[in-house]
Protein backbone atom coordinates (compact mmCIF):
# COMPACT_ATOMS: atom_id res chain seq x y z
CA UNK A 1 0.00 0.00 0.00
CA UNK A 2 1.68 3.27 -1.09
CA UNK A 3 0.81 6.63 0.88
CA UNK A 4 0.77 9.65 -1.16
CA UNK A 5 0.39 13.25 1.08
CA UNK A 6 -1.67 15.84 -1.67
CA UNK A 7 -1.01 19.14 -0.14
CA UNK A 8 -5.08 20.97 -2.07
CA UNK A 9 -7.17 23.30 -1.01
CA UNK A 10 -7.93 24.11 -4.86
CA UNK A 11 -9.84 22.85 -7.23
CA UNK A 12 -7.24 21.22 -9.12
CA UNK A 13 -6.36 19.47 -6.23
CA UNK A 14 -10.33 18.27 -5.50
CA UNK A 15 -9.69 17.13 -9.38
CA UNK A 16 -6.66 15.71 -9.03
CA UNK A 17 -7.59 13.72 -6.23
CA UNK A 18 -10.91 12.39 -7.90
CA UNK A 19 -8.64 11.21 -10.94
CA UNK A 20 -6.24 9.54 -9.14
CA UNK A 21 -9.12 7.58 -6.63
CA UNK A 22 -10.89 6.45 -9.99
CA UNK A 23 -8.00 5.34 -11.98
CA UNK A 24 -6.52 3.41 -8.58
CA UNK A 25 -9.95 1.74 -8.68
CA UNK A 26 -9.86 0.45 -12.31
CA UNK A 27 -6.56 -0.89 -11.91
CA UNK A 28 -7.07 -2.45 -8.71
CA UNK A 29 -3.72 -0.84 -7.79
CA UNK A 30 -2.90 0.07 -3.80
CA UNK A 31 -3.11 4.02 -3.21
CA UNK A 32 -3.75 5.72 -0.01
CA UNK A 33 -4.63 9.13 -0.22
CA UNK A 34 -3.96 11.69 2.66
CA UNK A 35 -5.58 15.09 1.13
CA UNK A 36 -4.61 18.05 3.03
CA UNK A 37 -5.81 21.85 3.19
CA UNK A 38 -5.79 24.75 5.51
CA UNK A 39 -9.81 24.69 6.04
CA UNK A 40 -9.85 28.70 6.18
CA UNK A 41 -12.70 28.44 3.61
CA UNK A 42 -14.34 24.87 3.49
CA UNK A 43 -13.60 21.49 4.15
CA UNK A 44 -13.99 19.36 0.73
CA UNK A 45 -16.08 16.13 0.66
CA UNK A 46 -13.92 13.37 -0.77
CA UNK A 47 -13.91 9.47 -0.50
CA UNK A 48 -10.35 9.44 1.12
CA UNK A 49 -8.86 10.97 4.29
CA UNK A 50 -8.71 14.57 4.69
CA UNK A 51 -6.61 16.64 7.05
CA UNK A 52 -7.75 19.70 7.83
CA UNK A 53 -5.51 22.72 9.67
CA UNK A 54 -2.04 21.74 8.10
CA UNK A 55 1.15 20.04 9.90
CA UNK A 56 2.09 22.57 13.10
CA UNK A 57 -0.50 20.37 15.42
CA UNK A 58 1.97 17.06 14.65
CA UNK A 59 4.87 18.72 15.29
CA UNK A 60 5.86 19.69 11.52
CA UNK A 61 5.52 18.66 7.90
CA UNK A 62 9.16 16.18 8.61
CA UNK A 63 7.47 14.90 11.91
CA UNK A 64 3.78 13.72 10.42
CA UNK A 65 5.47 12.58 7.11
CA UNK A 66 7.58 10.18 9.38
CA UNK A 67 4.94 8.84 11.70
CA UNK A 68 2.57 8.22 9.20
CA UNK A 69 4.89 6.61 6.66
CA UNK A 70 3.90 8.93 3.98
CA UNK A 71 6.05 7.51 0.50
CA UNK A 72 5.46 10.51 -1.38
CA UNK A 73 4.10 14.21 -1.77
CA UNK A 74 2.06 15.75 -4.61
CA UNK A 75 1.79 19.22 -3.86
CA UNK A 76 -1.24 20.76 -5.98
CA UNK A 77 -1.77 24.20 -3.62
CA UNK A 78 -2.44 27.45 -4.80
CA UNK A 79 1.09 28.90 -6.92
CA UNK A 80 1.19 31.37 -4.64
CA UNK A 81 1.79 29.30 -1.75
CA UNK A 82 5.56 29.65 -1.93
CA UNK A 83 5.57 28.74 2.28
CA UNK A 84 4.07 25.54 1.70
CA UNK A 85 5.39 24.38 -1.34
CA UNK A 86 9.11 25.32 -0.75
CA UNK A 87 9.02 23.68 2.58
CA UNK A 88 7.58 19.77 0.97
CA UNK A 89 10.66 20.06 -1.87
CA UNK A 90 12.95 20.69 1.31
CA UNK A 91 11.40 18.06 3.72
CA UNK A 92 10.75 15.71 0.63
CA UNK A 93 14.34 15.96 -0.05
CA UNK A 94 15.79 15.34 3.32
CA UNK A 95 13.76 12.57 4.19
CA UNK A 96 14.21 10.89 0.21
CA UNK A 97 10.74 10.69 -1.14
CA UNK A 98 9.30 11.85 -4.48
CA UNK A 99 7.67 15.72 -4.28
CA UNK A 100 5.77 16.64 -7.35
CA UNK A 101 3.58 19.75 -8.26
CA UNK A 102 0.98 20.45 -10.27
CA UNK A 103 0.41 24.29 -11.71
CA UNK A 104 -2.32 25.47 -13.21
CA UNK A 105 -0.83 27.78 -16.69
CA UNK A 106 -0.38 31.15 -16.05
CA UNK A 107 -3.08 33.44 -17.49
CA UNK A 108 -1.89 35.12 -20.66
CA UNK A 109 -2.06 39.02 -21.75
CA UNK A 110 -4.88 39.12 -24.89
CA UNK A 111 -5.38 41.65 -27.16
CA UNK A 112 -7.45 44.32 -25.50
CA UNK A 113 -5.66 43.74 -22.45
CA UNK A 114 -4.15 46.67 -19.85
CA UNK A 115 -1.65 44.85 -17.67
CA UNK A 116 1.11 46.32 -15.34
CA UNK A 117 3.29 43.77 -13.75
CA UNK A 118 4.62 43.14 -10.41
CA UNK A 119 6.89 40.98 -8.61
CA UNK A 120 5.86 42.48 -4.75
CA UNK A 121 3.14 44.32 -2.90
CA UNK A 122 5.83 46.99 -2.24
CA UNK A 123 6.30 48.11 -5.87
CA UNK A 124 2.56 47.35 -6.79
CA UNK A 125 0.56 49.93 -4.14
CA UNK A 126 2.33 52.88 -5.14
CA UNK A 127 1.46 52.70 -8.57
CA UNK A 128 -2.56 52.35 -7.65
CA UNK A 129 -1.93 56.28 -7.14
CA UNK A 130 -4.85 58.51 -8.88
CA UNK A 131 -6.91 55.32 -9.03
CA UNK A 132 -10.70 56.28 -8.07
CA UNK A 133 -12.11 52.97 -7.00
CA UNK A 134 -9.38 49.83 -6.98
CA UNK A 135 -10.80 46.19 -6.81
CA UNK A 136 -8.25 44.10 -5.22
CA UNK A 137 -8.72 40.42 -5.80
CA UNK A 138 -5.16 38.65 -4.71
CA UNK A 139 -6.33 36.67 -1.78
CA UNK A 140 -5.27 37.57 1.86
CA UNK A 141 -3.61 40.60 2.80
CA UNK A 142 -0.94 41.27 5.39
CA UNK A 143 -1.10 43.80 7.85
CA UNK A 144 2.13 45.65 6.23
CA UNK A 145 0.34 45.40 3.32
CA UNK A 146 -2.84 47.53 4.18
CA UNK A 147 -0.78 49.68 6.01
CA UNK A 148 0.67 50.94 2.69
CA UNK A 149 -2.35 50.69 1.29
CA UNK A 150 -3.83 52.76 3.43
CA UNK A 151 -0.78 54.92 3.56
CA UNK A 152 -1.04 56.11 0.77
CA UNK A 153 -4.75 56.26 -0.13
CA UNK A 154 -6.12 59.73 -0.99
CA UNK A 155 -9.56 61.21 0.76
CA UNK A 156 -11.52 60.51 -3.03
CA UNK A 157 -10.00 56.87 -3.16
CA UNK A 158 -12.10 54.04 -2.83
CA UNK A 159 -10.30 50.69 -2.02
CA UNK A 160 -12.89 47.11 -2.41
CA UNK A 161 -11.30 43.93 -0.97
CA UNK A 162 -12.69 41.03 -2.04
CA UNK A 163 -11.97 37.66 -0.67
CA UNK A 164 -13.46 33.84 -0.32
CA UNK A 165 -12.86 34.03 3.82
CA UNK A 166 -13.19 37.28 6.27
CA UNK A 167 -9.75 39.60 6.22
CA UNK A 168 -7.46 38.16 9.39
CA UNK A 169 -5.96 41.70 9.58
CA UNK A 170 -7.74 44.91 10.73
CA UNK A 171 -9.24 47.10 7.96
CA UNK A 172 -9.73 50.25 7.86
CA UNK A 173 -12.83 52.02 7.73
CA UNK A 174 -11.47 53.48 4.26
CA UNK A 175 -11.44 49.89 3.07
CA UNK A 176 -14.79 47.71 2.07
CA UNK A 177 -15.07 44.26 2.29
CA UNK A 178 -16.86 41.71 0.24
CA UNK A 179 -17.08 38.13 0.25
CA UNK A 180 -17.05 36.35 -3.12
CA UNK A 181 -15.99 32.51 -3.61
CA UNK A 182 -15.47 30.92 -7.65
CA UNK A 183 -16.22 30.43 -9.75
CA UNK A 184 -17.40 34.17 -11.10
CA UNK A 185 -19.65 34.50 -13.90
CA UNK A 186 -18.49 37.25 -16.38
CA UNK A 187 -21.89 38.84 -15.62
CA UNK A 188 -21.53 39.34 -12.44
CA UNK A 189 -18.13 40.41 -12.63
CA UNK A 190 -19.36 43.37 -14.70
CA UNK A 191 -21.80 44.31 -12.23
CA UNK A 192 -19.77 44.53 -9.51
CA UNK A 193 -17.03 46.41 -11.99
CA UNK A 194 -20.06 48.76 -12.79
CA UNK A 195 -21.33 48.88 -9.01
CA UNK A 196 -18.03 50.59 -7.92
CA UNK A 197 -16.78 52.34 -11.15
CA UNK A 198 -13.77 50.32 -10.89
CA UNK A 199 -10.79 51.47 -12.31
CA UNK A 200 -7.86 49.65 -11.12
CA UNK A 201 -7.96 45.52 -10.57
CA UNK A 202 -5.22 44.28 -8.11
CA UNK A 203 -5.11 40.89 -9.17
CA UNK A 204 -2.50 37.51 -8.65
CA UNK A 205 -1.33 35.44 -11.64
CA UNK A 206 -3.25 32.29 -10.18
CA UNK A 207 -4.32 31.06 -13.60
CA UNK A 208 -7.43 29.04 -14.13
CA UNK A 209 -11.18 29.41 -15.35
CA UNK A 210 -12.74 29.78 -12.05
CA UNK A 211 -11.61 33.85 -11.60
CA UNK A 212 -10.91 34.25 -14.64
CA UNK A 213 -14.28 36.08 -15.75
CA UNK A 214 -12.73 39.45 -13.72
CA UNK A 215 -9.97 39.58 -16.28
CA UNK A 216 -12.28 39.46 -19.16
CA UNK A 217 -14.28 42.10 -17.81
CA UNK A 218 -11.49 44.51 -17.29
CA UNK A 219 -10.47 43.96 -21.05
CA UNK A 220 -14.41 44.88 -22.10
CA UNK A 221 -14.77 47.67 -19.50
CA UNK A 222 -11.20 49.13 -20.50
CA UNK A 223 -9.58 48.83 -16.58
CA UNK A 224 -5.97 48.79 -16.41
CA UNK A 225 -5.20 45.37 -14.70
CA UNK A 226 -2.32 45.23 -11.69
CA UNK A 227 -1.20 41.62 -12.01
CA UNK A 228 1.51 40.01 -9.08
CA UNK A 229 3.72 37.78 -10.81
CA UNK A 230 4.10 34.04 -9.57
CA UNK A 231 6.92 33.65 -6.86
CA UNK A 232 9.81 31.82 -7.47
CA UNK A 233 9.54 28.11 -5.95
CA UNK A 234 12.48 25.38 -5.54
CA UNK A 235 12.19 22.99 -8.24
CA UNK A 236 10.13 19.37 -7.43
CA UNK A 237 11.29 16.29 -9.09
CA UNK A 238 8.58 16.93 -11.84
CA UNK A 239 6.11 19.65 -12.09
CA UNK A 240 2.90 19.33 -14.67
CA UNK A 241 -0.08 21.33 -15.82
CA UNK A 242 -2.13 18.64 -16.76
CA UNK A 243 -4.55 16.49 -14.69
CA UNK A 244 -3.79 13.45 -16.89
CA UNK A 245 -0.17 13.62 -17.00
CA UNK A 246 -0.40 13.94 -13.36
CA UNK A 247 -2.50 10.69 -13.15
CA UNK A 248 0.14 8.77 -15.13
CA UNK A 249 3.13 10.17 -12.83
CA UNK A 250 1.67 8.33 -10.10
CA UNK A 251 0.65 5.37 -11.94
CA UNK A 252 4.11 4.75 -13.36
CA UNK A 253 6.00 5.46 -9.69
CA UNK A 254 3.47 2.91 -8.40
CA UNK A 255 4.74 0.67 -11.03
CA UNK A 256 8.18 0.86 -10.90
CA UNK A 257 8.44 1.04 -7.27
Amino acid sequence: MKKLLLLGGTADARRMTKALLEKNGEQKQQLQIVYSVAGLVRTPELPCEVLVGGFSQFGGLATYICNQKIDAILDVTHPFAATMSSTAVSVAKDLGIPCWRFHRPEWQQQPGDNWRLFDDWQTLIPALAGKKSVLLTAGQLTQGAVDQLVAQTGDDQRIILRTAAPPRVDLPDSVEWIKGIGPFRLEDERVLFEQYEVDALVTKNSGGASTEAKLHAARELGVEVFMLQRPELPDADQQFSDIAEGVVVIRDWMTNE
